[in-house]
């Protein structure tokens, strides 16, 4: 009866009132609540009362005055106004005329003539018309009850249905049936609302109104009913209509119950009134009233009740109905939560076998049944095995799952104990299926084997024999006889019910018992011994032993029982290839775990042995790049790739473990760089790369590991450049390539390099032919090539030459790059280095990246070769921050050990070590920007070819006003000028500190914080595109003390106010203008001198980018010049004239347009002679107006 749902029903408060005609607790009822019970209520008021005493008189006061403020009074006392005999006179009538009639008339005595719907009548009529129209309704409806036979129907009716008039027609209802009892018994009243729409409320209403036929109403519907009510709707309407009444009288539920089971009907109707029962109670450890309700029923001695109860499991499992909403499935649901409450929540993976024999026997390695569960649980046990072996019922997965996992619990040594333990054994018995799954097996195994050990300890402490140590020797006696029939029948009177056991279901525990039960020691000790499965792949479907080994590792067997399993699992990884199987990647995460993870921390040591690095160059041997292009291979590629993702994998786990494993004081070895360096990591990824759809997810695995742990070998530059190696051009190359190219051997180009002095001929006819080979086929030759790096470095070698060897180098970085970088720096080393034969490793360029500028300053005019050198640089500068973040990891113990004494807390030192390991790196970067920076000079000897201004004027985008009328003249010089190397070297250098702006901006602002020479301003923010970082830190380097900073930061705002007019410029250089406006009136005359001469000339720029600042600009450059000629006021020289000049310029700039630069310049030179700072000062404020009024009036 879903329909009621939004309806009020009467609480329990406002029925218990009603009973006991509490006047003080129906007074606190709302009026909602109060509503529903005015009919009872107005006529306790109005009839003449059988109790004449003072207190009733009371009472019936204030049920008067609580009366009063209720409007519905008053239809209902018109109600009981209506002359009620002529009423029931007219009702017999009608009766007695349906009865003559068949039932089927349409002809009422009580109603006559209705010229609209029941609704609308009722609606528009007075208040007898409303009683003989509910009344002429509700005898049709018993009238087709009684002649029904039984059967169910749902009689529509719009008088019970329109919820506008539900309350008026309940009311109409309650009145009838308290004026007119025997026309109307309550029982049939009852019987009738069932069969209409809302029912359940009408019925509900009705007996708050005559509380005391509760009992009388609940029998007769109980009687009425069906044996199986889940079954139709009928029997549902029924249950829900009861289960309606016992909420509203929860008191009287369990008798209900009572009545349910005495009359075999509505079985779904006792366990819902049990749910809402056990709902209400409070008590957890003792078994609680829906297992006894259940159990009573199953294994009382009542045969009629059992079989009721059964048909009832059985049906409800068949139908094919929403279980979620059945009462069968919230009875399971409330079973198997009772069951899992008391669960042990905590199983260990050891077993009782390997425990140390020195412990006491009651120590049980599993987290055991607590003893105020345990004859729950037993209860629980036989409630399973009758619903189960009389009721029929069939558990799902997860009552089968749970119940194995109690059945299988270990209880404390007590009588109650040892009974529980002899039910979970019978149980296991006669439900064999309950059992399914291996691990399951493995489950029931292990505790049947604690059964047997166990069995003299409860003997011995529980002071009862142990029931179930006999049974367990019987058992076996049995199943070796071959007598199943005896052990059902041991079965059946040990669980106290007779349930019926197929002797087939028993074949599986036979074999348990006939056969030596294994320990998993046996079991280890058997799976290494097992051979590995040859070319193991994707192809090979089924059970396989890396899968019995994938277990044992992860339940860490082989660990506890100190069996070796590297010797297996290096060989299975040997006999591998594609596609690869999906097991080897876990197979190899679960043993790396079970490496560097102990067992158990009981057992520190527990661990398995990790693959040695002889082993594992075993794998990679002749993949190193000797003199055989190509090298005969021992091994797959997929066992390659697995051993290196089993080496970077290893390292991640020991690095990210460090802390957990010092906590242990454990410290499993690493694997050391020299074994890492000779693993060949970018060339496999290549060959990866192109075996992606084979080889399932490693090659994902292998790039996330080695943008982790190796960042150098994931830069982006060089996966592009492997594009335009492997893609059709590589095809194409490999079309041209001839004999003769191939047949170039690395000594032939060392003696081309050997003759390179004098003939150039032969070494670039060798290169050309390199550039055809293949990234692979090029490895030979990489030592002669980087060996003899440091020859090109003289003058008179072609350019052609220096763009092959790059262009091979590029493609030997592809497949072996570590190397490739070690070799080029030590080959580029200045001459004076290269005699003390002074060799870096790759451990020395990681810890200091910037020995890699160290190298011959002839590199830095060789563009060629500085792309070279800059390629390697930004690699070991990512290189060195794995390796410091590895090194903090790898030293956590540090951390550990200090903190035990340490006052601020544990998180103190890691702190402080992440913060110098942050500044290290920000110091390393920083570094290496300024030395690039300084490469950017032009030398000495550049600067007497061509002056350093023209080298660094012309990156800028727009060319000054003063220089426009010379550009034509300066074209051919300027031309020369962007083809020098010098230019070149800029453009790559700009390029890659874009890369690192970018990457990290924390560096753009350290490295301006430190600032640098101003000469190189025009080319970094022509050159770096993201110098625009630089507003944002402007204002605060702008506010520095240092005179020096603020000089820089203007300066550095010219320009970008150019290269970016943009509004944020715009504010920052208001915000400049406004610092320079303030320190003109707090600087000395030195100080000020030294701040203005290098910044006035940026106003020049603020204003060709932003026109609007003009005005403030000639402001403050007047106010410059009158602070200058106050203070050489007192001098004999006379700043009259200027001071006027600088007047007029500023009011009539349009006067002055003619003049030029060398007019200025003239001006500037009559007072060159004077020393005075602020003369000087003056003129330069002079020369800075011509400047702006000759740009704005060009640009016009």
């Amino acid at each position: 009866m879903s329909e009621c749902s939004a309806l009020q029903f009467v609480s329990p408060y406002a029925f218990e009132a009603m009973q006991k005609v509490d006047v003080v607790r129906l007074a606190a009822l709302s009026d909602p609540e109060l509503r529903l019970l005015l009919p009872c209520l107005v006529r306790m008021a109005l009839c003449a009362p059988a109790d004449q005493s003072q207190s009733w008189a009371q009472d019936k006061k204030l049920i008067l005055r609580l009366l009063s403020g209720v409007e519905a009074v008053n239809s209902i006392v018109a109600l009981l106004s209506v002359d009620f005999h002529a009423l029931e006179q007219d009702a017999s009538k009608e009766q007695q005329l349906r009865h003559k009639l068949g039932g089927g008339s349409g002809e009422s005595i009580l109603v006559s003539q209705l010229q609209h719907g029941l609704t609308l009548e009722f609606e528009h009529s007075d208040s007898p018309r409303r009683l003989r129209l509910v009344l002429s309704e509700l005898l049709a409806i018993m009238n087709k009850v009684s002649e029904s036979n039984g059967e169910f129907f749902l009689k529509s009716s719009e008088l019970f249905e329109s919820p506008v008039y539900l309350e008026e027609a309940a009311d109409v209802l309650c009145i009838l049936q308290a004026e007119l009892p025997s026309l109307l018994p309550i029982v049939d009243v009852a019987e009738a609302l069932l069969h209409v729409k809302n029912g359940a409320w009408f019925l509900c209403l009705l007996v708050a109104n005559v509380p005391d036929s509760f009992n009388e109403v609940c029998r007769g519907l109980i009687k009425n009913g069906e044996r199986q009510d889940e079954e139709s709707v009928g029997g549902r309407r029924r249950t829900e209509a009861l289960r309606h009444l016992c909420k509203m009288n929860p008191s009287q539920a369990l008798r209900v119950r009572g009545m349910v089971v005495e009359e075999c009907h509505l079985p779904g109707l006792g366990v819902a009134l049990t749910l809402d029962h056990t709902k209400n109670e409070c008590s957890e450890d003792g078994v609680s009233d829906l297992v006894c309700f259940v159990s009573g029923l199953l294994l009382g001695t009542n045969a009629k009740v059992r079989t009721w109860f059964g048909t009832f499991i059985r049906n409800g499992q068949q139908r094919k109905r929403d279980n979620v909403s059945s009462v069968l499935w919230q009875m399971r649901r409330q079973l198997l939560l009772e069951l899992m409450g008391i669960l042990p929540t905590v199983r260990s993976t050891h077993i009782v076998e390997e425990a140390d024999p020195d412990t006491e026997p009651n120590v049980s390695v599993y987290s055991g049944l607590k003893e105020e569960h345990v004859v729950k649980a037993s209860a629980l046990l036989r409630l399973y095995c009758a619903l189960m072996g009389i009721a029929g019922l069939k558990p799902t997965d997860e009552e089968a799952e749970q119940l194995l996992q109690l059945m299988t619990s270990r209880p404390p040594a007590t009588p109650a104990g040892v009974r529980f333990v002899s039910l979970s054994f019978c149980m296991l018995l006669a439900f064999s299926t309950l059992v399914s799954t291996p691990e399951q097996e493995q489950l029931m195994v292990m505790w049947l084997s604690w059964m047997i050990k166990e069995e003299a300890y409860f003997e011995s402490i529980s002071g009862v024999s142990a029931s179930f140590g006999e049974m367990l020797l019987l058992v076996a006696m049995y199943f070796h006889s071959n007598q199943l029939s005896a052990i059902i029948d041991l079965v059946c009177s040990t669980l106290g019910m007779k349930i019926v056991i197929k002797p087939s279901s028993l074949s599986r525990m036979k074999t348990i018992f006939t056969q030596e039960i294994f320990t998993e020691q046996v079991v280890t000790a058997h799976a290494v011994r097992v051979p590995v499965t040859g070319n193991l792949s994707a192809n090979i479907t089924g059970f396989l032993p890396i899968h019995c080994i994938y277990q044992l590792l992860k339940s860490r067997s082989f660990t506890k029982h100190k069996v070796s399993i590297k010797d297996w699992i290096y060989r299975q990884l040997c006999e591998t290839t594609t596609p690869l199987h999906p097991q080897l990647l876990p197979l190899i995460d679960v043993y790396i775990n079970s490496i560097l993870t102990p067992a158990s921390k009981s057992n520190p040591e527990a661990t398995n042995q990790p693959v040695t690095e002889q082993e594992i160059l075993n794998v990679f041997q002749g993949l190193s790049g000797g003199e055989n292009p190509r090298p005969t291979q021992r091994f797959s590629i997929t066992t390659q790739l697995l051993v290196l993702y089993y080496v970077l994998s290893y390292e991640e786990a020991l690095l990210a473990s460090t802390k957990i494993l010092a906590a242990m004081q454990r410290k499993p070895k690493s694997y050391s760089s020299a074994l890492m360096d000779q693993i060949p990591i970018k060339y496999l990824i290549r060959q990866a790369q192109g075996l992606q759809q084979e080889l399932g997810g490693l090659h994902s695995a292998l790039l996330r590991l080695l943008a982790t742990n190796y960042p150098h070998l994931c830069i982006v530059d060089d996966w592009i450049c492997e594009e335009h190696i492997t893609g059709t051009d590589a095809l194409l190359r490999r079309m041209l390539l001839t004999n003769t190219a191939k047949n170039h051997s690395p000594k032939q180009l060392q003696e081309a390099f050997s003759m390179l002095p004098g003939n150039h001929t032969q070494l670039m006819q060798i290169l050309e032919h390199l550039t055809l080979l293949s990234a692979g086929e090029l490895i030979p030759y990489a030592e002669v090539l980087t060996s003899n790096m440091n020859l090109l470095l003289e003058a008179g070698v072609p350019r052609g030459i220096l763009q092959a060897v790059n262009k091979l180098w590029m493609v030997l970085n592809t497949v072996m790059p570590r190397r490739l970088w070690v070799m080029t720096v030590n080959a580029l080393q200045p001459s004076a280095k290269m005699v003390r034969q002074q060799k870096y490793t790759q451990n020395d360029l990681m810890i200091d990246p910037l020995i890699v500028l160290r190298c011959d300053q002839r590199v830095y005019r060789s563009p060629p070769l500085m792309d070279i050198i800059l390629h390697m640089l930004n690699g070991y500068l990512l290189a060195s921050k794995a390796y410091l973040n590895a090194h903090l990891k790898e030293t956590a113990e540090q951390d550990i050990r200090p903190s035990q004494n340490n006052a601020m807390g544990p998180e103190a030192p890691e702190v402080t070590r992440e913060e110098l390991k942050n500044a290290l790196l920000a110091a390393q970067d920083s570094a290496a920007v300024q030395i690039l920076l300084e490469i950017c000079l032009p030398t000495e000897e550049e600067k007497g070819q061509s002056s350093s201004a023209e080298l660094l004027r012309d990156v800028q985008s727009s060319p000054s006003p003063q220089r426009a009328a010379e550009a034509e003249e300066e074209e051919e010089e300027e031309e020369q000028s962007l083809l020098c190397n010098l230019r070149e070297v800029q453009c790559l250098i700009c390029c890659l500190l874009h890369q690192m702006y970018i990457a990290d901006p924390n560096i753009v602002k350290l490295v301006h914080f430190q600032g640098y020479p101003c000469e190189l301003l025009a080319l970094t923010v022509a050159g770096i595109p993201s110098m625009h970082i630089c507003l944002d830190f402007i204002p605060e380097l702008i506010a520095q003390p240092e005179l020096e900073k603020q000089i820089f930061a203007i300066q550095l705002l010219s320009y970008l106010c150019i290269q970016y007019a943009l509004p944020k410029s715009l504010s920052v250089a208001r915000l400049a203008i406004n610092v320079m406006g303030t320190l003109l009136t707090v600087l000395t005359q030195s100080k000020r001198y030294t701040f203005f001469m290098p910044t006035l000339p940026c106003l020049v720029s603020f204003c060709q980018a932003f026109p609007p600042l003009y005005e403030d600009i000639m402001s403050l450059l007047i106010q410059i010049g009158q602070v200058c000629a106050s203070d050489v006021a007192t001098q004999t020289r006379d700043f009259d004239p200027i001071i006027t000049r600088l007047q007029q310029l500023k009011e009539k700039p349009h006067d002055f347009s003619g003049l030029c630069k060398d007019s200025s310049s003239k001006s500037c030179s009559r007072d060159t002679a004077s020393l005075d700072p602020d003369v000087q000062l003056c003129q330069c404020v002079e020369n800075t107006i011509i400047e702006i009024i000759n740009m704005s009036v060009s640009g016009i």
